[in-house]
């Protein structure tokens, strides 16, 4: 039999796993990478974190875990596997099965052939239309040039102000590692919010962090130019005329596929410019596969194609093109649910399936949302805050959504929420799961089920809730319910809202129901902390027969608005 011919296109995450998936599978292919950068199996998601110098080793983003840099040699020398660095690929003969390589270092071009080709091309920085992005001290942070780039900057320590154009993923990181660094960080997000993939309160509630630390957020407005002076970056001009004092840009508006040399090829290019594949990562021809940000997935829960850049799905997906190209196709990726988390600051940011304006996107009804405030330990092991919104669907219960932003262990948070999700859980299986237990890690009844508890409690009646959202409008227009508030005095004193509230102790409300309003039809918000008190209220309210009673969800700890102190 001949020996298999594998060839990949890019060495970056997805490239370099499925060389490795199909090598472990196939100890005699020829095997080929083909890498346009000099680099090779770069950690992408660690350049934030190595500008803002949470490390100094920049082999750290090249190398294994036990500290060996993955270069052309490792792979030749461990896997025996070839590596062609600064090489680029300029076409596909899909006739031939042959691709033409440029040799960015001799100009020299030559071809290829392959029996099975994997393009793994990644994708680029969407660059807006703006006056002066050719300026010096333009920049994105997408590369290893641009970290390197950016690092050299820190480490210079003369720039003195700098914006961020986009506030989502990338946009937020860059901010942490820029402002660490001692440059004074503008964030300027064109839409209502950052981080699109929470809904508002609680990407407001990240927002209200990333400003407590000293960066300045502006959403709902634009970068209309770059200014320069002797063509040197000197200021961000918004839409409103606003002039932003800079000598740094970084550009955070997304990414699009690189999917030009596929298309060029005749490959099957979707709607929104991804490179199509099916299950096997198989391209429209069955001997080119496809993995990585170049392409496009299904998300699970809505059968749409989605753009999902994510360094762990680009190892999932080369995992499986590898093992196919190496085989017969066996091995499968079925989509996304699209879960993220990142770092910002102290605060700890995630959302996995749908968020509640996907969902009314879609012109779904049927659903029911409940915000939980809690800890992620016992205050006694230094537990720390957790906010988190689940999503339902209300006819069968089924988890579709969830998000978790705050200082504690986000991360578990959403590990178990992608899990329930992917694997269509109810909150009833959720509400009794047997979760691992002990102080160090969780409390007794785990965050993520004592918002399943909450919401089985809404779901029966039991527990009526309102959003600080709709508390906000309420107040904004004119409306006053009776505001009860049952935390101390003390804690009162340290801590407020200040939209009319009154202070009545959760010990103290059976003796001072004579102090509400004597029509039991009016509307009553009870709110403590984290509304675990508030609930307490309400249902004994209810039971003096009060009949408009509700609960502020998420209680002051999940209040994104301004306080009165």
């Amino acid at each position: 039999m001949a020996t298999r011919k594998i060839v990949i296109v890019g060495g970056s995450a997805a490239g370099a796993k499925a060389a490795a998936r199909a090598r472990r599978l196939d100890q005699q292919a020829e095997i080929t990478i083909i890498q346009k950068d000099p680099d090779l199996s770069m950690a992408a998601c660690g350049y934030p974190y190595y500008v803002g110098g949470f490390f100094n080793d920049r082999n750290l983003l090249l190398a294994t875990p036990t500290g060996v840099t993955r270069n052309a040699g490792f792979f030749h020398k461990t896997k025996r596997i070839t590596a062609l660095v600064e090489t680029e690929v300029t076409a596909i003969d899909r006739q031939k099965k042959a691709i033409v390589l440029h040799d960015l270092k001799t100009d020299a071009t030559s071809e290829l052939a392959y029996d099975k080709l994997i393009l793994c091309t990644g994708a680029r920085t969407n660059r807006p239309p703006l006056p002066g992005l050719e300026l010096d001290g333009v920049t994105t942070l997408l590369s290893m040039q641009d970290t390197d780039y950016l690092r050299t900057i820190r480490d210079a320590q003369q720039v003195q102000e700098a914006v961020i154009i986009g506030g989502g993923l990338i946009g937020v990181e860059t901010c942490e590692a820029l402002q660490l660094s001692g440059i004074q960080v503008t964030m300027v997000e064109f839409q209502d919010q950052i981080l699109p993939f929470l809904d508002w309160e609680l990407a407001k509630l990240t927002e209200n962090h990333i400003a407590g630390k000293g960066a300045q957020v502006i959403t709902g407005q634009g970068v209309q130019e770059l200014r320069g002076t002797d063509g040197k970056l000197v200021a961000a001009i918004l839409q409103d005329g606003r002039e932003i004092p800079c000598q740094l840009a970084v550009l955070a508006v997304g990414v699009r596929p690189n999917s030009e040399l596929a298309g060029a090829a005749g490959l099957a290019i979707g709607s929104l410019g991804g490179i199509l594949i099916n299950e096997y990562m198989q391209t429209s021809d069955p001997d080119i596969y496809a993995a990585g940000d170049c392409v496009e997935i299904r998300n699970i829960q809505t059968g749409r194609n989605v753009l999902a850049p994510m360094g762990d799905l680009a190892n999932l997906q080369g995992r499986v093109a590898g093992e196919n190209a190496a085989s017969e196709n066996r091995a499968t990726f079925p989509g996304t649910i699209q879960t993220g988390i990142c770092k910002v600051f102290d605060f700890n940011v995630g959302a996995s399936g749908l968020s509640e304006k996907t969902a009314k996107a879609m012109g779904m009804t049927d659903y029911e949302t409940v915000i939980n405030a809690g800890s992620d330990k016992p205050g006694f092991m230094g537990g720390k805050l957790l906010v988190s919104k689940m999503l339902i669907d209300k006819a069968d219960k089924t988890i579709l959504g969830y998000q978790c932003v705050g200082p504690g262990d986000v991360s578990r948070q959403l590990a178990m929420a992608a899990m329930a999700i992917q694997g269509k859980l109810s909150i009833d299986a959720v509400a009794n799961a047997d979760l691992p237990y002990a102080p160090p890690f969780s409390p007794a009844i785990d965050h993520f089920i004592a918002t399943a508890h909450i919401m089985q409690n809404k779901l029966a009646g039991r527990f009526k809730g309102i959003s600080s959202m709709n508390v906000w409008q309420k107040h904004q227009a004119g409306e006053r319910p009776f505001f009860i508030d049952g935390r101390g005095p003390d804690e009162y004193e340290q801590l407020r809202l200040g939209i009319g509230e009154k202070l009545i102790p959760l010990g103290t409300l059976r003796e001072r129901l004579g102090e509400l309003p004597e029509d039991k039809n009016q509307e009553i918000i009870c709110f403590c902390k984290i509304s675990l008190r508030g609930y307490e209220t309400a249902l004994i309210l209810t039971a003096h027969g009060y009949t408009n009673v509700r609960v502020m969800e998420g209680g002051i700890m999940a209040w994104p608005f301004a306080r009165e102190k």
